[in-house]
């Protein structure tokens, strides 16, 4: 995933004009506060940028209720809260097993409801139109809110897990939303997303070779043993969800020649969890990761997927792949949450981030982990001045995911833009070292291939061993499959403090 040189900037040179102007309330008539106390975004921007250099994460409880609310104000006024019953502890490993619509859930809901009311003087109907969503399986709800005191007692009460200024991102470099993007459905930042387009420069024997019946295998699969690892298992009969921008409704290979060649009696399912979208793909990235994990390994050419036997949930959850925007985290938590209720899933793929930790993407993660689906999140990509500061970005660092980044032939050199650190579980080599070539994977249409990079394509194809070794052994519980891929691992019985277990070996992970 690549986060732009621009946002990096605004968090790490404060000094920059862009970023040190005076800024004023996106809705300085509606803030309820006198404007002038807004802290500027400069200065937010710079607590974020300090914790995230002293602990390599941002979440939002680590600043004051004044910077929270500024935050809020400046972005698109929607405040994400969590809420739960008083004297409730931590949900983390509870999540999928409370039932919200219990008398007591309802009740607590329905006080911290009363709470918001109170404090932003809304009553009547009013008052009943002030949430924006509500998660259908998650103690969370969205609600328009603009007054510093509304923060501040939701903060301070014992039945809000959080609150949080859920748009801040997408508004943070200057007073309004970026210009709208051809690239994204909603104006937002386009970050991630390109054209998909076929590359032209590839060359047989050395990008690719071509396999039977008529498709391409990347460069990269015979370092992972990839194709010894297919002659005991191609993924038949395990469900991969891919949690991205969609698929490209123009290309058949993840459509209508799904089942094709040596890819045969297998399912492919489109769906959408971004509000207000569809499941095509506008921004490009989803396709291609689709791509690397479960594209046929047909006739016509085009580039085989890890696991080319295995059945297909794609969904598009966010406009681009770095998640800023309020509807993205939506759309993510929503994703992770059907996933989890999927029987038929077993592995969810994402390879989007961001640096904003968010209590309702936590809560999803979480619920789908509970409910016993392998989960692989990309540590991040983005330029080595950015790449040089962070380490694994969010939602990749939870215990309940496997973070993946990517490395180059000299297995133990990151790729120029690849994130690392403590919390990577496992390494793909993904960038030759000469031309800096990536692996193939599917364009937006047609059928010849075109390539993608970072710790993006390294989740995917994790994901797609994962489900090589799974269908293999379909009664093991997701902890045996991650086990066997450690044991298959280069830096096995050691775990790198950058580069965790190391690149995985495909065809000592399936076996005998």
């Amino acid at each position: 995933m690549r986060i732009s040189y621009l946002l990096a900037a605004c968090l790490l040179i404060v000094a920059s004009s862009s970023c040190n102007r005076q800024e004023t309330p996106l809705n300085p008539g509606s803030a309820g506060e006198n404007p002038n106390e807004v802290i500027p975004k400069s200065a937010i921007n710079a607590l974020v940028n300090e914790q995230l250099r002293l602990n390599d994460r941002f979440n939002w409880k680590m600043v004051g209720d004044k910077v929270a609310w500024s935050a809020l104000v400046q972005g698109d006024s929607i405040l994400a809260v969590g809420y739960r019953p008083a004297g409730t502890g931590n949900l983390d490993e509870m999540i999928d097993k409370i039932d919200i619509r219990s008398q007591s859930w309802q009740a607590a809901r329905q006080t911290v409801l009363n709470l918001i009311a109170e404090n932003e003087k809304v009553t009547g109907a009013n008052a009943k139109n002030i949430i924006t969503y509500e998660a259908s399986r998650l103690p969370v709800f969205y609600v328009k809110a603009s007054r510093l005191a509304t923060v501040k007692a939701l903060r301070a009460s014992g039945m809000v897990r959080y609150a949080e200024p859920s748009g801040y991102g997408k508004y943070m470099n200057d007073g309004q939303a970026a210009k709208r993007s051809p690239a994204t459905e909603s104006g937002g930042l386009s970050f991630g997303c390109d054209a998909n387009l076929p590359n032209t420069s590839l060359v047989a024997g050395t990008d690719y070779l071509n396999i039977t019946p008529g498709a391409k295998q990347s460069w990269n699969y015979a370092l992972h043993s990839i194709p010894q690892a297919w002659t005991k298992s191609t993924g038949s009969n395990v469900k991969v969800m891919v949690i991205d921008t969609g698929t490209s409704p123009d290309q058949a290979n993840l459509g209508s020649s799904f089942n094709q060649g040596a890819s045969t009696g297998r399912t492919v399912e489109k769906g959408v969890t971004y509000p207000g979208g569809t499941p095509a793909d506008v921004c490009g990235h989803g396709t291609k990761m689709a791509g690397v994990v479960a594209a046929p390994r047909g006739v016509n050419g085009n580039s085989a997927g890890i696991a080319y036997n295995c059945n297909l949930l794609a969904v598009h959850a966010a406009e681009n792949v770095v998640l800023l925007s309020s509807e993205s985290l939506q759309g993510v938590a929503d994703a992770y949450v059907q996933g989890g209720d999927n029987a038929s899933v077993k592995i969810i793929s994402m390879s989007m981030g961001t640096i904003f930790e968010s209590g309702q993407v936590t809560d999803a993660v979480n619920y789908a982990n509970n409910k016993g689906k392998l989960l692989f999140c990309a540590a991040g990509t983005t330029n080595s001045f950015f790449g040089g500061l962070l380490g694994v970005i969010y939602p990749a660092y939870l215990p309940a995911v496997q973070a993946v980044t990517g490395v180059t032939e000299s297995i133990t050199t990151p790729c120029e833009n690849c994130h690392t650190g403590s919390q990577v579980a496992f390494t793909i080599i993904m960038e030759k070292n000469g031309n800096r070539r990536n692996p193939l994977t599917t364009t937006a249409t047609g059928d010849a291939p075109g390539t993608v990079g970072g710790s993006s394509v390294a989740t995917a194809s994790a994901a797609g061993i994962a489900a090589l070794v799974w269908s293999k052994y379909p009664s093991y519980p997701k902890d045996s499959i991650v086990a066997r891929m450690k044991r298959a691992s280069s830096n096995y019985p050691n775990r790198d403090s950058k580069l965790g277990w190391g690149y995985v070996n495909a065809a000592v992970a399936v076996g005998n």
